[in-house]
Order: structure tokens, then C-alpha cells, then sequence
């Protein structure tokens, strides 16, 4: 892994220097695997004399000059990817000249060719700290300065970057240092404002590109030439005009990139980055095939999040990685305001619910578990704080503190911290100082409670009953011994009664929950429910259990009666948290998504509820129960196939479902069947993404090899097909398959999204017996790829080959025994202790499921 910057480093660097601005020139005409890059950055010393360090790695450098005077590229250390700087003056020029790599991992500067039509595209990705795979730089947050980028391009291509180009000048062919080159262009670009370095961006390639305009801002849409049939550009223009208008509205700061271009690019490793005036996106957001509204919204709100960040991260920039909540929590926050409050999509905080809030939980609750506002001593720790807690308990929080100041007072902080801060950067102080001067509160102790604090509380309801109606009332809060932080707690209670198959709410309360029981007065001669509510509204971060009279209305079909979907969804993350932390067997679990799954009308809880149901058997059942599990989900999906609504996301979602747990010959004779046209359910699309899917079900259950998966690879030559079908290979079970897999995912040699459509092949939980002599392999393997492969490409190994599938105390131990005589560095330590925890949470929740039978 390239050179590992710390804090302390980082903070020396920004008391010493003043970054005033990059000029960058690159030339992408060179050839396949190098381009020329020359950076020149002009820079200030609060002590001459001093030395330092500027970053850049996997670079041949040519020329080094400071203020006039060449330096010694000997110097350079490739390794830690520094090159020292000495002798420095009050005002500096530095000027690098070096030849650096382009790369197939997502990050720096990566490089594609379309299998379709070999046209070639180029993006970079460069958070954390890879924008020195590009320039050389001083790659932290914290030393903001200008950039004004200029690039030789082959003509043809769009080149788009932070802010507008301004002129674009036609070359004639030329030679160039490795032969002849066609005629290129030189693109030149408007300096832009004072931005960090991780979101300064290049896109370069044949892209298909649309524009528009909105409220003066100039938009643009890009994709690969090869998806523009399928680029559904009205409605990605359609949400980021609706997501101007409100941020534009509630943060009272223009947008402040000028112009505003979204680009879906291949092979990305994340949803999606928020490079100022120049975001990239995964581009599976441009739908090839039918998807379900539940995608739809997705992207919606990624859409949003991203645009969130030109204001939260990009206008003002957390100084350390330590806030990198200020960026990704708020974001977050924000982006699901927006679609609640300025989309069709209303219902978002329901999504929010069972989506974002379960991600908090789980990662919360792992050994991993860390405070929202970080300790981040170097960068390797930032890395694998892009997390549930980061993002979604940190929105989660968010939204209970709205609760507790109100909606308005927050904005009005908000728009407060960004008139004080704007083109800065910012700690956790400086917000809370914004919040507290609108809001009129004290805040110290709510962020100790809640930014400052790990884990996730429970919350109980414990009631005695009188001739049908509470005598006492109390809300209960646990936490466990390791983490016994009570928090302060905004929640409603809510009581639903079940009458004319209609479950409603008939009371509410709202009140502070402190400390380990609080009493509950208002309560107290009311009617027993038929079902108690906690959190309900999800006013708060806390997992909420259910009583047991509760619990058995919505397994007795109360879970499908109730009149609105927020309800609904609080109580099947109820449930699936009672299931993950064993209070609840697994095939309770299962038969209560058999019973209820049929009326869920939100797509994208039904979807959500559907793969925690095959999780659950996958991972959770008592094994001597596992086949009667899958054939219950089996049987129950194929039925709701036949009765969905014909070309409904309800249909498409249940056959989605099926094919992941069909296993029987007759269940892979209807799979067959749909793949063959022979049998195909009125309504159902049989296009190229669902093809895949089935043939993947079809090889895991032995129907079809790789003549079958050749024949689709034929009929699909896509990027998308390529990796599909790198899938389907790893996932033949057979251990001559699994063994070629395993090959070529620890050669190395992979493009980042490949190996991850591999790895997830090869952990099939079809055939885990398959996966019995890697779990030997893994362990001799994990230390060596964290020490020599890029981070990204680490961590996909590290964590998607972990043999979570092997749920025996044999993978804890040799996951304990490896940490304790490898002794590897704090992130990869991190990554096999929440391997390990979730093979120790599997082996408790199948003897709580045998226990049960």
C-alpha cells in the first residue's frame, strides 16, 4: 500500500504551509499504462528554512525544480510515494515532472476499455488520499488551494473536470514519444475555487454526454458511448433540479461550482464520489435492464447525498478525518430530506428506516464499533471508516437532534455554519457552536452522549395490566457492560388496535427517555393495544424490542394490516433485530416474512425483508432445519410469482428472490423454464441483467457450466457481461472451479470489478462445503495482499473472502489465532474481528433456532 500519512504529519504540514495553488498539465496520449503529469503548486513557509514532504506515488519522476533549482529525484521514495523538500523558502514554486500509472483498481487515475467497442474512458477517484496518483500534491483536506488542470487528449474525446473548460484547441498528428499519436486536443480549464485536493476530479474518454440547464446552473449527463440507449437522462436531470431548488432554499448559499456535471463510470468501487462540479457515479445507475422503483430511489438519493456534499465537504471541508461525519452524516441526512420533502419519493424516511438505520445497527453493534466523531490517527484507519456508523447512525442522530431543537432552529445552524465557514475547514466544535447559538441548547452533553460514544442502546417496554388496561408503564434501557453509555432519548409510544382488518394507531405519546427506567404516567389506564410501538416515528437511534402479546398480533397477521408504512417497517426491523441478536428463532422469522410478506407494498422494505429472510436461513437456521427453510421461502415465493400484478416491481422482486433460494429440481426446472421462454409469467421482461441472474442460479444448482455460461457471454459481450459471467464461473460447484476462481482472484490481476463479481461467485452459500479448504488459504493469504495490493483491492479481498460461510468455531479460531502471531495493521485487524463476530453471532443465533424446534 502506498505511504500512510498520519495526523500528527498532517498537522505539521498544515502549521507549515500555505497552499496557494496546483497547475497541473497532464498529456493522456502516451500510450496504455503511463501518463505525463507536470504539476506546478506555489506554496508558502511560515518557517524558511524548513523542510517537508510533497506526496506522489507510482511515478517515474523526470525533473524536480524548487524555486529555480533542480533537486535530486533520487530522493524520491517510491515506497512511502514522497518526495522530500528542503530548504524551503517564505514564497515557493515547486514544478514535478514524472510520468505516472494509470490504474485498474478504481483508484488515482483508472483506466477502461468498453469490450463493446474498445473505446477507452478514464476517471479518477481520489478520496481519501489518492489524488497524488495524478499530481503530485500535499494530499490532506486541510491544505485547500486552487486547481487549474490542462490536458492533451486524443480528439474525440469529452474532458471534464472541476470547473468549465475554456478553450479547446485542435492539434494535428503528431509524433509522440512512443510513435506516432492521432490528432489530440488540449483542453484547458478554469482555475477553481479554493477546494481540497481528494475532490479535485478528471474524466476523460468517448462519453455520451446530454446537457440542460437549471436556475442558471449548466448540467450535464455523461455515460459510455455503449450505454447511451439506455442513459434515462429526464429523470436524473429531473431529481437534481428538484434537489437545487431545495437545497438552494434551506442552506440560503447558492450552489458554488458553477456549472454541475454528473458522469456514471465504470468499474467504480463506491456509490458514488462528490468531486466539486464534476461528481462520478456507479454506473449500474444507468439501467440497462428493468429494475424496481426501490433502485429508482436509490439513486435518487445518492443523486441527493452527492449534492448535499457540495455544500457539507466540498463549501466547508472537515480539517482531519476525525469529523469525516461533518461530510458523509449529513449527507446522508440531508439527501433523504430532500427526497421526503422535494421528490415523489415521500415515504423516504420509511426507506430511511429499514435501510440506513439497520446498516447503523449492525455495524454498531460489531467489536469494531467506533464513535461517530472518530479517532483517526493515520490514513489506513480513515479507510475503513466508511461505514454504517459514519453514514447512517451518524443521519440517524441527526434526525433524533432535529427532533430535540427542532426542524427549523437546525437549518438555521446550518445556514449559520456555512456563512462563517465557507472555503474552509472545520471540527466537530464549530458546527456544534453554529447549533447551539440558533438552537438556544446546550449541546456539550448530548455530543458526549451521542458523537462521543459507541453502541447502540435497547429499548423495552415493561407494563403490568389490570382488567385490560396498564397499571404501570415503563420504557426499559439496556446496554451492554462494554459500552454502558445511557443516553437521553426524544420517543414516541405508540398503541395500535387492530379492528376491521385495519391495525391504526389510537394513542401517541412523546416523551425523554433517561437513564435505565423511565415511567411512563401517561399511560396508565389506557386500554391494552393489540400492539406497542417504541421509537415509534423512529424519532431516536435505538433497537426497540417488541412484548410478547405484540409480537404474536403481527405473527398472526397484524404485520400486514397496518394503514402506513413507517409502522410497518419499525416493526420488521424490530423483528430482524430480535432475530440477529437471538431473541427470536430463525424459522420465527421466516414463518412471520411468509405470512406478511405478500402485503408489503413499499418496495423497497419488501426487497429488504426478502434478503434478510434468505440471509437468515443461509446463516442463522439450525442447519437440521436449513433445507425445510429454504423450501418454506421457495414454495412462498413461487406462489406470490404466480399472483403478483403481471409487470409489477413486486413480481420482478419475487423472482429476483426465488432464484436466489431455488435448490429443488422442480423450483430449477421453473428457473429452467423462464430462461428458455418455455414458461415465462405474464409481465416478466426477460432482459439481460435477469438473464444473468438466472443463469447464476441455474450453475450454483448444477443445471448449467461453463458452455452455458460461454453461450450467455456470446449473446451479452458487455463490460456488464464480462463480469457476470467471471461470477457464474467462481460459483460451479465443483472444486476444480472454486480452485480456478481462488487463482486468479489472489493473482492480483484482476480490474477491481471483476475480482469483486468473482469473489461473490465463489462465496456461493449453496456450497459452503466447497469453500472448507480456503479457509486454511485465506488466513496464509490476507497478511501478504494488505501489505502489496492498492487498499481498495485489500479490502475487497480481505473482506469478501473471509470465510464467513464456514459458520464453525474452527473460522473463529484460526480467525484469533491469525491476529494474534500475524500481528497486521489496525484496519486489516479490524476487518477479521468483524468476520470472526459474525461467525460467532451465526453459531449463537443456530442453537437459539435449534433450540426452538
Amino acid at each position: 500500500m502506498a505511504g500512510n500519512l498520519t495526523r500528527e504529519e498532517a498537522r505539521e504540514r498544515a502549521r507549515l504551509l500555505k497552499v496557494e495553488s496546483y497547475e497541473v498539465a497532464l498529456d493522456l496520449t502516451e500510450g496504455e499504462e503511463r501518463f505525463e503529469s507536470v504539476t506546478t503548486v506555489r506554496f508558502t513557509s511560515a518557517s524558511p528554512g524548513a523542510s517537508t514532504f510533497i506526496d506522489l506515488h507510482g511515478a517515474n519522476v523526470r525533473k524536480v525544480t524548487l524555486n529555480g533549482t533542480d533537486l535530486d529525484v533520487s530522493a524520491y521514495d517510491a515506497d512511502k510515494g514522497r518526495f522530500p523538500i528542503t530548504s524551503l523558502a517564505a514564497s515557493n514554486e515547486l514544478v514535478v515532472d514524472a510520468d505516472c500509472t494509470y490504474m485498474r483498481t478504481g483508484e488515482g487515475l483508472h483506466r477502461f476499455v468498453d469490450p463493446v467497442d474498445q473505446k477507452v474512458y478514464l476517471y479518477t477517484q481520489f478520496e481519501t488520499a489518492d489524488a497524488h496518483r495524478m499530481y503530485a500534491c500535499f494530499d490532506q483536506p486541510d491544505l485547500k488551494a486552487t486547481f487549474q488542470l490542462t490536458v492533451l487528449a486524443p480528439a474525440g474525446w469529452e474532458v471534464v473536470s472541476n470547473s468549465a473548460a475554456t478553450g479547446v484547441e485542435e492539434l494535428p498528428e503528431q509524433a509522440g514519444k512512443h510513435g506516432t499519436i492521432q490528432a489530440a486536443r488540449r483542453w484547458e480549464f478554469a482555475p477553481t475555487p479554493v477546494i481540497s485536493t481528494y475532490i479535485t476530479s478528471l474524466v476523460a474518454g468517448h462519453y455520451h454526454k446530454v446537457t440542460s440547464e437549471h436556475d442558471g446552473i449548466p448540467l450535464g449527463i455523461y455515460c459510455r458511448s455503449s450505454l447511451a440507449e439506455h442513459l434515462d437522462a429526464d429523470n436524473i436531470l429531473e431529481v437534481t433540479r428538484q434537489g437545487f431548488d431545495f437545497f438552494h432554499r434551506v442552506f440560503g448559499v447558492r450552489y458554488p461550482f458553477g456549472k454541475y456535471d454528473q458522469l456514471f463510470v465504470p468499474e467504480f468501487n463506491a456509490g458514488a464520489m462528490e468531486n466539486a462540479g464534476c461528481v462520478t457515479f456507479l454506473e449500474d445507475y444507468v439501467f440497462r435492464s428493468r429494475v424496481t422503483d426501490a433502485v429508482v430511489e436509490r439513486r435518487a438519493e445518492t443523486i441527493l447525498h452527492e449534492m448535499a456534499h457540495m455544500w457539507f465537504g466540498d463549501l466547508v471541508t472537515m480539517r482531519w478525518w476525525d469529523d469525516l461525519w461533518l461530510n458523509e452524516s449529513f449527507a446522508t441526512y440531508m439527501s433523504v430530506l430532500a427526497q421526503a420533502e422535494a421528490t415523489r419519493w415521500n415515504r423516504a424516511w420509511t426507506t430511511f428506516a429499514n435501510v440506513e438505520k439497520s446498516w447503523a445497527y449492525r455495524q454498531d453493534q460489531l467489536p469494531s464499533t467506533h464513535p461517530i466523531a472518530a479517532d483517526i490517527p493515520d490514513m489506513q484507519a480513515v479507510e475503513v471508516n466508511f461505514d454504517g456508523i459514519t453514514y447512517a447512525k451518524g443521519a440517524s442522530v441527526l434526525k433524533q437532534l432535529v427532533a430535540y431543537v427542532g426542524l427549523d432552529n437546525f437549518l438555521a445552524g446550518v445556514r449559520d455554519y456555512f456563512a462563517e465557514h465557507a472555503w474552509g475547514n472545520t471540527e466537530l466544535e464549530d458546527l456544534l457552536n453554529a447549533l447551539e447559538r440558533t438552537s438556544g441548547r446546550d449541546l456539550s452533553s448530548w455530543s458526549k452522549e451521542w458523537l462521543e460514544t459507541s453502541w447502540v442502546n435497547t429499548l423495552r417496554p415493561e407494563f403490568e395490566v389490570s382488567g385490560g388496561r396498564f397499571t404501570s408503564f415503563d420504557v426499559v434501557q439496556e446496554a451492554p457492560v462494554e459500552h454502558p453509555t445511557l443516553r437521553s432519548h426524544r420517543i414516541a409510544i405508540g398503541l395500535y388496535s387492530l379492528a376491521d382488518g385495519k391495525l391504526t394507531r389510537t394513542r401517541r405519546v412523546e416523551l425523554d427517555v433517561v437513564g435505565a427506567r423511565t415511567s411512563v404516567s401517561q399511560l396508565i389506564g389506557e386500554e391494552q393495544p393489540d400492539l406497542v410501538l417504541l421509537n415509534d416515528d423512529d424519532l431516536t437511534y435505538a433497537k426497540v424490542r417488541l412484548d410478547e402479546d405484540s409480537l404474536r398480533t403481527l405473527v398472526d397477521g397484524g404485520i400486514n394490516a397496518f394503514t402506513e408504512s413507517l409502522p410497518r417497517a419499525l416493526c420488521w426491523t424490530a423483528a430482524w433485530d430480535m432475530t440477529r441478536d437471538g431473541e427470536m428463532s430463525t424459522r420465527d422469522y421466516v414463518k412471520l416474512v411468509v405470512s406478511g410478506v405478500a402485503t408489503v407494498s413499499d418496495i423497497t422494505v419488501l426487497q429488504t425483508v426478502l434478503r434478510q429472510a434468505r440471509l437468515a436461513v443461509q446463516q442463522y437456521a439450525d442447519p437440521a432445519w436449513r433445507a425445510e427453510g429454504l423450501s418454506l421461502l421457495a414454495t412462498e415465493l413461487r406462489a406470490l410469482l404466480g399472483s403478483a400484478e403481471p409487470g409489477s416491481d413486486q413480481q420482478l422482486s419475487f423472482l429476483q428472490a426465488f432464484s436466489a433460494v431455488a435448490t429443488s429440481e422442480e423450483d430449477l426446472d421453473v428457473l429452467q423454464a423462464v430462461l428458455d421462454g418455455t414458461s415465462v409469467p405474464e409481465g416478466v421482461a426477460v432482459d439481460a441483467d435477469l438473464r444473468w441472474t438466472l443463469v447464476q442460479a441455474l450453475v450454483s444448482g448444477g443445471r448449467l457450466a461453463e458452455d452455458g455460461i460461454q453461450a450467455e457471454l456470446e449473446r451479452d459481450p458487455t463490460a456488464k457481461g464480462e463480469r457476470s459471467a467471471a461470477m457464474c464461473r467462481a460459483s460451479i460447484p465443483t472444486a476444480e472451479a472454486k480452485q480456478a476462481a481462488w487463482a486468479q482472484i489472489v493473482g492480483g490481476e484482476l480490474a477491481n470489478a471483476v475480482a469483486r463479481a468473482m469473489i461473490g461467485g465463489f462465496q456461493d452459500p449453496h456450497h459452503p462445503e466447497l469453500l472448507v479448504p480456503y479457509r486454511e488459504k485465506y488466513f496464509a493469504e490476507v497478511g501478504r495482499i494488505y501489505q502489496e495490493w492498492t487498499f481498495d483491492q485489500a479490502s475487497t479481498f480481505a473482506v469478501g473472502c473471509f470465510p464467513a460461510l464456514l459458520i464453525e468455531p474452527t473460522t473463529v479460531r484460526s480467525a484469533h489465532d491469525f491476529l494474534s502471531t500475524a500481528q497486521p495493521p489496525q484496519a486489516l485487524r479490524r476487518l477479521i474481528l468483524e468476520g470472526a463476530d459474525g461467525v460467532r453471532r451465526a453459531l449463537r443465533n443456530r442453537e437459539t433456532d435449534a433450540a426452538s424446534a
